[in-house]
């Protein structure tokens, strides 16, 4: 069949087109100052990142100053194309036809669509004023095959008819070109992804699509399929990267043809190479002001109260700034000399937010180790400070390699790059201690000019980065420890808000890299499988020997930062912003595009704290006996430190039971946010460092933010001896099988990372004699043979007789690890389906919620029959993940959308105000993140309770003033001190009626009982407190309103 439908793609190429001459209308025409927009998706977006497709035309055009600007995002379609601060994706009147939307929201009312005042489309071309547009569409689309035929054809009808009912230059309606998609390459010999037959017969049917209604409409056509499509039949030298992301190689040899397609006018003799490079710097700077990051403190709903203070200049300036690199452009084309330096000091001045505040102070050395009490038995040093290593600033992430080096992602552009400042600096650094004596006497930087690396792991090929909207492979090809080359894999990840986009990397057994994405954005990202959407929070899993990339778990989470595997691939994952750790599995069924699974209940019974950052399952020789198997949770506001929680098995669950603080620092400065076991079984904790870390507390420029400083601490069991390091680098195959009989985890991560660059045969053929000689009287023979699926998996080349094999093994554990495995190797087990219909009528609870939650990922049809068959749930605690599999397959919304108004006694105008108080209340980054939904707060992070509480039963007056301007210093709430070293920030953004509601509310929630707030109290209450500046302390509200 797929032999039938490639001739059929070939034969519709011959029979529709003639290669690379375009149809329907005259070229393009090109004038004095033409402003030439790019639309679409990311064929067009991807353009901007090398520059091929410009420099050709400036060649073409050198004396028409021509004005240039990509507006192309990947998943765009004529119709939709969304955005995290557009209050709706629809770039016309009438797209909304095109696409129904769920009406999913998440706890902070995100749903699909976005929150603020982004411009959109129209607006953002009457802004570039819009002489000629060339868009790309078709991609996205294809994927829905044959059905979705006519709707596109409909829908592009559309946009070819508003945008030429336009006249964005103020003058005449637009030029309007339309561009086809490319041909889908066929690697799935080597790169594992799809062979394209499918592929290319959908997309020439929609390039076909394309043609028709560009002929109907007298638009000009460029035909690039079958262009690709001859190419790739002709050459040996590889297009894409994936079968459909075209190489820069690529991109570099299209730009002609596009010039030609297009324009027509031949190409005038001239050196390319300063003029790509000013086209690269330009562009630079415009995708900074387009797509400027953290657009959610730009123009989103984090605008306010700090926004409006800086953004308006920032963007004013990066605007200015880009119009010079226009200048620079026109003048290399012309030979010219251009100051751009001189020019950039005119540009519009940036005003500094806030005053160095004299009350941060840091610690260094002794004094900062002195500051980090530990449990008993244990010792606690400085590995490594920016006293000694200066770029170590700012650290997010850290990770041993193969070779058991430290390596580090710094990030002292955080929050993002501001416009005047140098460009960023961000490093990953490799930290050794050469003399072994616990400290860190070298430093190597592998990269120094990053993006906020918010997340990094490693591969046989490489390093892959998080860089923005981008996941990036950092390559190491003469192993100096320089990087030699980066590839964008993939793009369209969203970094509407920094510190929430893809994060906090980790691998799953066979090497796939689990990535947080924090809620509020909305990633649109292009793949050889078909567009991945994400709206809010969840996790992403790329495997990078298939590259195959899935939202693999949708729920509503505020900013997962922390995820972690235990002895028998398990994930769990903390929240950040909650106080929770999860598990992952309930909340991986498949949910479509907007939807939400339900939340997976909280793990911890006892010392609950926020914002955790950082997760690490305990697993070290080291470390006493009986703290195997605990989980390790870093918090960095109120209780900085890391809480430690036992793992305690309840059936086909697991519950976490505190068992003590592991470190607790009295430092306000201090901010774990990573941790990872070394070679040794030494502890390695990672110190961002930083006086203020809050976005909502403080503007994104406080001058009080720190760019500086940043730690490396050990953490050691003195009275244990250290493990002996075992050799994973330049090991035989052999010594590496054997290591996975070791108790430590990581060793055994870290081992099969390097069986995954080793060759695949010689690793399959020794895994087959490994498994043979294992003794099958040792108490973890179980777990070894998982340990050898696991390294056949992280070579795609899954072992289906060893699959199976534990399919029926002895301990649930590695049964339902096996069904795992199984789940993400359809493509290479036929009888998948069976396999599971067997695995849900296991005896155990767990197993067979491994197979329901797989079951979703197959057809409807073969996932139902699966599903309906099933054993029934046994534990109370996965009801709702049993209640959402069935809406699933009922084909109803996963999340149930059924809103209540909270109960109360009041009535009348009071009753309004607690109603409109409980979603104030409920806001992200106001009173529930600290206080909690239930008010009883987070006493063990020093968040007081709301619960009758006097503070808020009390005075009315206080309770506003508190509210209004904030409080720091030590409080009594209930009988119980609090230190006050986290102040509440003021909330003086709010405006009279919202202050007024959410004090009533509290004041009548959580058991309360008191009077209503109304707004003209507040109104009274604000203007005789306007000059007001410092936060109020506990003993001044005390002596002006005494209980």
């Amino acid at each position: 069949m797929r032999l039938f439908l490639g001739s059929l793609c070939v034969c519709l190429a011959l029979f529709f087109f003639v290669p690379s001459k375009p149809c329907a209308a005259d070229r393009l025409s090109i004038q004095d100052g033409t402003h030439l927009v790019l639309l679409g998706n990311g064929l067009g977006s991807r353009m901007g990142r090398y520059g091929h497709f410009e420099t050709e035309m400036h060649l073409r055009y050198p004396s028409s100053r021509l004005f240039i600007r990509n507006m192309c995002d990947e998943g765009n379609t004529p119709a939709f194309r969304p955005h995290s601060a557009r209050n709706d994706p629809w770039p016309f009147p009438g797209a909304e036809k095109y696409r129904t939307l769920g009406q999913a929201k998440d706890r902070w009312g995100s749903g699909h669509a976005g929150r603020g005042f982004y411009e959109k489309p129209d607006q953002w071309l009457t802004r570039l004023k819009a002489d000629v547009i060339v868009a790309f569409f078709g991609f996205n689309e294809s994927f829905e095959g044959g059905a979705g035929l006519d709707r596109f054809k409909a829908e592009l009808a559309d946009f070819i008819n508003h945008t030429r009912s336009q006249k964005y230059n103020g003058k005449t309606a637009p030029q309007l070109a339309l561009v086809s998609p490319v041909a889908f390459e066929n690697l799935s010999a080597t790169h594992g992804t799809p062979d394209g037959t499918v592929e290319n017969t959908n997309l020439s049917l929609y390039t076909a699509a394309m043609e028709d209604v560009a002929k109907r409409h007298g638009v000009l056509f460029l035909n690039l399929f079958s262009v690709t499509q001859r190419w790739m039949e002709q050459s040996s030298e590889l297009l894409t990267r994936d079968g459909v992301l075209l190489t820069e190689a690529a991109y570099r040899r299209l730009a002609p043809v596009l010039a030609e397609g297009l324009f027509g006018k031949p190409r005038a003799a001239g050196e390319a190479g300063q003029i790509l490079k000013a086209v690269r710097e330009k562009n630079w700077y415009w995708h900074k002001f387009y797509k400027i990051p953290n657009g959610v403190h730009v123009f989103g709903r984090r605008h306010n109260p700090h926004g409006p203070k800086n953004y308006p200049h920032e963007l004013k300036k990066i605007e200015q700034m880009v119009a010079n690199r226009d200048e620079a452009v026109w003048a290399v084309i012309n030979g010219r000399q251009y100051d751009l330096a001189k020019a950039d000091a005119a540009t519009h001045k940036v005003p500094q937010i806030g005053s160095l505040n004299p009350k941060f102070e840091y610690k260094y050395g002794d004094e900062a180790v002195a500051s980090i009490n530990v449990a008993e038995g244990y010792r606690i040093e400085l590995f490594a400070s920016e006293q000694e290593f200066p770029n170590l600033a700012n650290p997010s992430q850290l990770a041993f390699d193969n070779r058991g080096r430290l390596w580090v992602a710094t990030m002292p552009t955080y929050p993002h790059f501001k416009p005047g400042d140098a460009k960023p600096n961000d490093k990953l650094i490799i930290l050794e201690d050469t003399n072994n004596d616990g400290k860190a006497d070298k430093e190597t930087v592998f990269v120094d000019d990053l993006h906020l690396p918010l997340g990094f792991e490693f591969a046989p090929d490489g390093v892959y980065v998080s860089q923005g909207g981008d996941l990036v492979l950092l390559r190491d090809d003469d192993l100096d420890d320089k990087v030699d080359g980066r590839e964008i894999i993939l793009s369209g990840f969203d970094d509407h808000d920094t510190h929430h986009a893809i994060s906090a990397f980790c691998a799953d057994p066979s090497g796939a890299i689990i990535m947080g994405e924090g809620t509020f954005l909305h990633s649109n990202v292009e793949t050889a499988y078909g567009p991945i959407r994400s709206s809010n929070g969840g996790f992403f899993r790329f495997t990078p020997q298939r590259g195959h990339l899935e939202r693999s778990c949708r729920v509503s989470i505020p900013n997962p930062w922390g995820t972690a595997f235990d002895e028998w691939g398990q994930d769990y994952f903390t929240d950040t912003s909650d106080p929770n750790l999860r598990w992952m599995l309930p909340a991986s069924i498949r949910v479509p595009y907007g939807d939400f699974a339900p939340n997976p209940w909280n793990l911890l019974e006892q010392h609950r704290v926020r914002p955790t950052s950082g997760l690490e399952f305990v697993s070290s020789r080291h470390f006493p006996e009986e703290v195997q198997g605990d989980v390790l949770i870093n918090n960095t506001i109120g209780f900085r430190g890391a809480k430690q929680h036992r793992m305690v098995e309840d059936g086909a669950v697991m519950r976490a039971i505190y068992r003590h603080d592991l470190m607790i620092s009295t430092d306000r400065n201090f901010r774990p946010v990573d941790m990872e076991f070394a070679p040794d079984g030494s502890l390695y904790v990672v110190d961002w460092h930083n006086a203020l870390i809050g976005h909502m507390q403080h503007n994104a420029r406080d001058v009080n933010r720190d760019h500086a400083h940043g730690r490396v601490f050990r953490l050691t069991y003195p009275s244990r001896p250290l493990v002996k390091p075992a050799k994973i680098f330049g090991a035989s195959i052999l010594e590496l099988l054997e290591n996975l009989k070791l108790p430590e985890y990581r060793t055994r991560y870290r081992t099969r990372r390097e069986l995954r660059g080793r060759d695949p045969q010689h690793v399959l053929s020794a895994v087959l004699g490994w498994v043979d000689s294992l003794d099958a009287k040792d108490k973890r023979h179980e777990h070894h043979l998982l340990e050898a699926l696991w390294v056949t998996w992280g070579h795609d080349r899954v072992d289906v007789p060893l699959l199976k094999r534990l399919l029926s093994a002895k301990d649930y554990r590695a049964r339902a690890a096996a069904v795992r495995v199984l789940r993400y190797n359809g493509h290479r087990v036929p009888d998948q389906a069976k396999l599971l219909a067997k695995a849900v009528k296991d005896p155990n609870g767990r197993v067979r919620l491994e197979a329901n939650v797989a079951s979703t990922w197959l057809s409807s049809d073969a996932g139902r029959s699966i599903f309906e068959n099933s054993l029934p749930n046994d534990h109370d605690r996965l009801n709702d993940v049993y209640a959402a599999m069935t809406r699933h397959y009922d084909g109803a919304p996963i999340q149930r959308l059924a809103k209540r108004d909270p109960e109360t006694h009041l009535t009348g105008q009071a009753r309004e105000l607690f109603v409109k108080g409980a979603e104030v209340y409920g806001r992200e980054g106001h009173c529930v993140t600290c206080h909690q939904p239930d008010g009883t707060g987070l006493p063990a992070a020093q968040f007081p309770p709301l619960a009758k509480s006097e503070w808020v039963t009390g005075s009315a007056e206080r309770l506003a003033k508190l509210v209004l301007h904030g409080i720091t210093g030590p409080i009594s709430v209930n009988g119980t001190k609090f230190p006050g070293t986290v102040p509440m920030v003021p909330f003086k953004h709010l405006s009279d009626d919202e202050l007024a509601a959410v004090l009533t509310y509290v004041r009548n929630a959580f058991g309360n009982r008191s009077s209503a707030v109304v707004p003209a109290q507040i109104k009274v209450i604000r203007s005789a407190t306007k000059e007001r500046v410092d936060l109020y302390t506990p003993d001044e509200l005390l002596e002006a309103h005494p209980d």
